[in-house]
Order: structure tokens, then sequence, then C-alpha cells
């Protein structure tokens, strides 16, 4: 099987490569908390212009239905003067027969004090006599609702007054009230013109009572003010098409509010409703907010530059630190290579330069103490063979008080061996333990890196655990006795609860140790890693006579059969990549072969080897 492994170039300092590590979670923490606070202070921002523009507006709204409340109580205290022009007006009438034409309309407003214009509409709603010679001829019927209102008030016959209002032709202010005549042919109409009301009127409808909320919202650039004919009230500019035909197309007929976006800027139409049943004018009127959004955008540009270069000297000041990190972790590990370098090249008098780093410090110890061991062992060595050349005639008594020292340098050689596994295993689980970290912050290509040095922690680990299962195979003699063979597997089965491994169980007792979960171990993680991800296998017991024969099978690849004599030879088991570098099933056969079975590889389905491969062995079955 091959390896996907990508080939790293030897020339790439693991500083670097731990520099790197850090920036690749700085940088992207930083940018995220820079985006954040940037999202924060837009929602912020907006959410100031929604209550700004909430509360101007409710401001507007209020300061206008205010004012036109107390206009209208100045506006009612007119109405008697009013009703009792129409009794003046009502008796002329009645003298000339109820022929208007025979009115002198004139001589009768000059009787009324002159400041009063008399009307008379016709039953198609056509001023057809007035004082006001711009009015005359003025069709209501232009205006239906309107039309409707005077429609009634000519066939009723009560006094109607009206609001205060701005002529549409003039933009003059005039007090209207109507009076029906008595055969309803006619609705007679009072045009009151008071100074003492215009100044108030036009404080109401001016742009100077408005300009205060543009100086008080930072984001409200101009306010219009439209009466329901989309008139300009306070100003002569009139509106644009577009403008007129919004006001009294869609928004004085819906009652409604509106709402405009165009580029950096949001117009918003405010419809106040000052109309009263019991007039027939409409008073109300159509508010124009202009807000400049684009201001916002100005600001939130300014912020994102600013996040952009506080984040940019934040990612350089991490730089630096990580840098002088790296230099600090890795300082000793070069130290340490240098200083294997020169006891490899034959100078074991140079010892390893102790660090502060604990880990780092134990492992030098370590070295330290194995090259100490190696310089006694070899001088240990010459002194003997020195003596043997001057003892040979004591030949006998000399090999055994060799023996005896070689079996005293092989026990300290063995306790040496044993101290360095133990200190090695713990440098290896604290790299396990940092990868795992790095494994959990790091993505992308670190990851896949930190990954092959994941799996090769784990093969230095698998060796270590074979050579040690190899010295108790040698240096212990074998102690078999019967042992139930379920439990074992059972136990080795969950090793692994991520691969799916189908096993029937079994009552069978074989002669063993406690070296036999050593054999499942190997033979299921190697079925493990050759049938690969979505692999399953199989573990099966028969007993045959006095033997019990396991079969561990799997549905990879399978093994060629040029390959099945070789499997279980020292360093030939596989793919050196995937089994331990061969001792895997090399331990298998020497166990096997302790408790007396065979061992054999075999093809999962008799004559097919690519549907998987199945390793077989006997044990001798336990009276």
């Amino acid at each position: 099987m091959t390896s996907n492994r990508i080939p790293v170039p030897e020339e790439w300092p693991f500083a670097y490569t731990l520099i790197v590590a850090i920036l690749l979670i700085v940088i992207p923490v930083i940018s995220l908390l820079s985006v954040y606070d940037y999202l924060e202070a837009e929602e912020r921002m907006t959410s100031d212009l929604n209550t700004l523009q909430s509360v101007t507006e409710k401001s507007i709204r209020e300061s206008i239905v205010d004012v036109d409340t107390g206009l209208k109580l100045f506006d009612d205290s007119l109405n008697l003067r009013m009703q009792r022009g129409f009794s003046l007006f009502l008796e002329e009438y009645e003298r000339s027969g109820r022929d208007p034409a025979k009115m002198d309309l004139f001589a009768l407003k000059e009787s009324l004090g002159g400041d009063m214009d008399l009307y008379i509409i016709n039953e198609s709603g056509v001023i057809e006599y007035t004082t006001y010679l711009p009015d005359r001829g003025l069709d209501f019927r232009e205006i239906p609702d309107f039309y409707a209102e005077v429609t009634r008030m000519r066939l009723g016959d009560n006094f109607s007054p009206d609001r205060v209002v701005h002529e549409p032709a003039t933009g003059q202010i005039r007090k209207y009230a109507y009076m029906p005549t008595p055969d309803h042919r006619y609705l007679l109409e009072i045009g009151l013109i008071p100074d003492a009301l215009v100044e108030e009127r036009n404080r109401l409808r001016s742009q100077e009572s408005t300009q205060e909320y543009v100086a008080l919202n930072p984001y409200l650039e101009s306010i219009r003010v439209y009466d329901i004919f989309a008139s300009p009230v306070g100003e002569s500019e009139e509106p644009d098409a577009g403008t007129r035909a919004l006001v009294t197309g869609t928004i004085v007929p819906g009652r409604t509010d509106y709402e405009v976006q165009e580029h950096g800027k949001q117009i918003r139409y405010l419809f106040i409703d000052l109309k009263d049943p019991d007039y027939p004018s409409d008073p109300s009127v159509v508010v124009e907010l202009t807000y400049n959004t684009a201001l916002i955008q100005s600001q939130l540009d300014q912020m994102l530059i600013y996040r952009a270069a506080v984040a940019a000297l934040a990612i350089l000041l991490c730089t630096g630190i990580a840098f002088l990190v790296a230099r600090r972790l890795t300082r000793p590990l070069e130290e340490i290579v240098d200083d294997v370098d020169v006891i490899a090249r034959g100078n074991l008098d140079h010892t390893i330069r102790v660090s502060a780093t604990r880990e780092v410090m134990r492992l030098e110890r370590s070295i330290n103490t194995m090259v100490g061991t190696l310089k006694t062992t070899i001088r240990r060595l010459r002194d003997s063979e020195e003596t043997i050349r001057e003892y040979s005639e004591h030949l006998e008594e000399q090999v055994g008080a060799r023996t005896a020292d070689l079996e005293e340098s092989t026990a300290k050689a063995n306790l040496y061996l044993d101290i360095m596994t133990h200190d090695i295993r713990n440098a290896t689980n604290t790299a396990s333990l940092y990868t795992d970290l790095l494994m959990e912050e790091l993505e992308g290509e670190p990851r896949s890196y930190t990954e092959k040095v994941q799996k090769s922690l784990r093969k230095s680990v698998e060796i270590i655990r074979n050579v040690n299962t190899i010295r108790q195979i040698r240096e212990e003699a074998a102690v078999l006795g019967p042992v139930a063979l379920d439990p074992v597997i059972r136990a080795e089965i969950e090793h692994y609860p991520d691969v799916p491994i189908s096993y029937a169980g079994t009552t069978a007792r074989v002669i063993a140790d406690d070296l036999l979960s050593e054999v499942f171990t190997n033979l299921i993680g190697n079925a493990e890693k050759f049938a690969g991800p979505g692999g399953c296998i199989a573990i099966r017991v028969e007993e045959h006579g006095e033997e019990v024969e396991v079969s561990i099978e799997d549905n990879g690849p399978g093994i060629p059969d040029e390959r099945k004599q070789r499997l279980f030879n020292r360093f030939s088991g596989g793919d050196s990549e995937k089994s331990g570098r061969g001792l895997g099933l090399y331990i298998c056969r020497m166990l096997v072969s302790r408790y007396g079975g065979r061992i054999r590889a075999d093809d999962r389905v008799a004559g097919r080897p690519e549907e998987g491969a199945a390793i077989r062995f006997t044990l001798r079955k336990a009276p």
C-alpha cells in the first residue's frame, strides 16, 4: 500500500513551523475580533439612526398636531361672527327674489366690514357668483370628496363653519363657512380673511418651525411640508412631478406613511392626519424628511480603516512575540541535536548541555546517562578482552567470571534501556499532548502536517511496545496454563470502538499465558489499518479436535500470494508505514510458536485475494 505523505524539506526549521502554527491561530482570531467590532459598531450606528429618526418623526407629528389643535380653538372663535354675516346674506337673497344675478354682492361685502368675500355655489358645484373674482367659475367637481361635502351642505339646513385653510390658487389664508339657501338651489359661502390669524397660521406652516429638527438630528438633511394637493407649505419652490404624483396619488388617498430609498439617501413621507369630521376641508399635511445615510457609510469606512490598522499592528506584534517564543522553545532542541552529532562522530566524552525546560532536561539527562553507560560498557569490554588475553590459561574460570560480568552488564543495559524507553515514552506522550492541542486549533495544511506527526508518534509507541514484547518473550521463561479465549478477544475488541468487528463468541480454553492478548492486539490493529475507512473485520473461532483455530479477516486489498510465505519474517511483514516496521506479525509468529501452534496468511475468500485477507493460527486446547 502506498503512502500519501507529502515530503517536507529537511532544511525547513522547526522554529519556523511553530511560528507559522502560532500565526495561523492568532491571525484568524484577531481578524474575527476586528470584524465583530466593526459589525457591532455598524449595528450601534444603525440603531442610533433609527432611534433619532423615530424621535424626530414623533416630535414633528406631535408639534404639528398640538399647534393645529390650538389654532382650531382660535378658528372656532370666528364662527359666531360669520354666522351673523349669513343673516344679511340670506336677506339679500330673499330681497332679490332668490335670483343671485340681482344681488349686489359688493355692497353686501362692504356692509359686512369689507374683510369677507361672498360666494354663491350652484347645484353643479360651480362658484357662479363671487366678490373674489379669481375664484369665479371654480368647479368643485374636480375635487370629488369636497364636492360631496358641498352637495351635502346645500341639501341640508344648518350653518357649517370650516377651518382656516390655504386657498389652492393663491395660498392666501381664509376662514370659510357655508349656509344653504331655503330653496336648496344654492350654497352660500363666506370667506373671512382675519389679519390676526395670518401670523399664527404662517408660523405653523413655515419652514423655520421645522429647521430645529435638522439641527438636532445630524442625519436629517432637509424637511419639506406639503398640503393634500402637494403644494409646498411655507415656501415657493414647487415639487417635481414625481413627488407631486406620489403625494396626491398614493400617500393622501391611502392616508399612510411612505418611504423611498435612493443612493445615499432615505426619504420618509409622514402623513399627518388633521381631518376633523365636523369640518368639510381637510387640512392634513405630508412631511417629507430626507435622511443622509451616506454619512453613516462614511463613518463606517473611517472606522474600518482604523480597525484594519489596529489589526495589522496587532498581527505584527504577535509575529514578533511568536518568533521569540519559538526561539525559546526550539533552542534547547537544536543544542541537543548539535551535541548528539558530536557524540555520533565518536566523542563519547562530550555531554549534552542542560536546559531550563523540565521535559527537555529529562531527555538530556537520559541521553547523558545512556552515553555514560555505553562508555562504561565499552571500557569493560576492552578490559575483559585484555583479561582474556592475560588469563587464557584459566579460560574456564575467566569465562565464568566474564559471564557474570556480562549478565551484570546486560542487567544494567536493560535497566538503562528501560529508563530510556520510559523517558522516550514520556517525551512522546508530552509531544502527543501538544499535537492534540494543535489539532484543535489548526486547519488546512498545518493540520495535515500535525496529523502526520501524530501518526509518527503512534508508530513510535507501537515500536516501543513491540520491542518490550520481544524482550519479554526472549528473557522470560514460558509459564503456560489454561486461558479462556473469549474474554481476551472481547477485551481487545473494546480498544476499537469505531471499527465494525463481528464476533460470535466462544467457550474455548487454550494453553497460553498473559502475552496472548498481544497476538490479537497486533492482528486486529493490522486488519484495521489495511481495511481502511469504512472497512470491516470478522473474528472466527473453530474447534478441531485438540486444536482451536482462530481467523481474523478483513475486506481490505488482500495479500498477494508471493508475499504470504515471508509475511511473518522480521521487518518483512508488509508496508512499514502501516505495520509497525514489520515487528507485529513477527511477534505473532513467536507467540503462537511459544504456545505450540501455527500461523499462516490466507485469503478471506479462497482463491480471490483481492477480496480481503485472513490471518489464521492454531492454539492447543486446554484439557
